[in-house]
């Protein structure tokens, strides 16, 4: 079985298009998201002076990257696969299981965007910390103001609150043994309570959308909230708007994936942080990042190895 991992923010970069840029099956979804950028993202990425970690636009460029790569998996004809996002990954996972076309699902992007910076205000971020246990750092969290974010593994969190605040905690958990505390280039407190509005105001723009019957052999969809499977879509969806204020558990969906048999992991990108996180918890599975391949056909017969 082959599991799919859909990033986040954080990783984009001018070259995260170069294996996708050409492939015909791709185009459709680069024209979608043309007019929500102002521009081709192709050409946006490679903009010296582009903001691609904007919130908008990152998230929007997110969801093109697994979308568009997602199209090379799809070239493969894998029989059995199943796929889970991290952050903004979730929406786009939703795309590659076929829920929602690709369409949607960027200018879902678009609005999950500006319903996180209307309720997030100025100053907030999120920093990442490894090398201590979850509850030692949801302590010292809580003491700085800050929520615990996401789940990454027994050991590794990511935080969210006022960025003097996550300042200070990095500086606290490097003293108390961290081997990593580092403020991340994001500048939203995503998924903890500060976002409550705009967990509200996503649900109200989801339930307007039309959901698809999945088509044979969509990848199983796997909620990136708490590595539940999606069975009802109704349910689903709560959980996708629920996500941006409340705790992920990206750990719960890296164990669903070896529950499920997975033997290959694919990162659909940008970046290779999902694999690096996968080889961990995965030891025995083949792991690899899109970015790690040097052409469409490489991929294809990776994924058909």
């Amino acid at each position: 079985m082959l599991a799919l991992l859909c990033t986040g923010q954080g990783a984009q970069h001018p070259g995260m298009f170069n294996l996708t840029k050409d492939l015909p099956e791709a185009q459709p979804i680069f024209e979608a998201a043309t007019p929500l950028l102002g521009a081709d993202p192709r050409d946006l990425v490679a903009r010296p002076d582009a903001d691609l970690h904007g919130n908008r636009t990152g998230q929007i460029l997110c969801c093109t990257a697994a979308l568009s790569a997602f199209k090379i998996v799809e070239k493969s004809k894998p029989s059995r696969m199943i796929v889970a996002g991290y952050s903004i990954g979730d929406l786009a996972a939703w795309g590659c299981a076929g829920r929602l076309e690709p369409a949607a699902i960027l200018r879902l992007a678009a609005i999950r965007a500006e319903a996180m910076d209307a309720a997030s205000g100025e100053g907030y971020g999120l920093a990442g910390i490894r090398g201590l246990s979850l509850g030692s750092v949801t302590k010292m969290a809580e003491r700085h103001g800050c929520h615990l974010a996401i789940r990454n593994a027994p050991d590794s969190a990511v935080v969210g609150g006022l960025r003097t605040a996550l300042d200070a905690l990095c500086i606290e958990t490097t003293a108390a043994g961290a081997q990593r505390a580092i403020l991340l280039p994001v500048h939203t407190p995503s998924h903890t309570p500060l976002l409550a509005p705009a967990s509200q105001s996503f649900a109200q723009a989801l339930a307007q959308e039309t959901l698809r019957r999945p088509p044979p052999g969509a990848p199983r969809l796997v909620q990136g909230l708490d590595g539940t499977t999606v069975f009802d879509p109704v349910k689903g969806l709560d959980k996708l708007a629920r996500q941006i204020s409340e705790t992920i558990d990206w750990a719960a969906c890296l164990q669903a994936c070896r529950e499920f048999g997975a033997t290959s992991v694919l990162e659909l990108g940008p970046g290779h942080s999902l694999a690096t996180m996968a080889r961990d918890a995965l030891p025995e599975a083949r792991v690899h990042a899109l970015e790690d391949f040097r052409s469409v056909e490489g991929v294809v017969a990776w994924v058909g190895g």
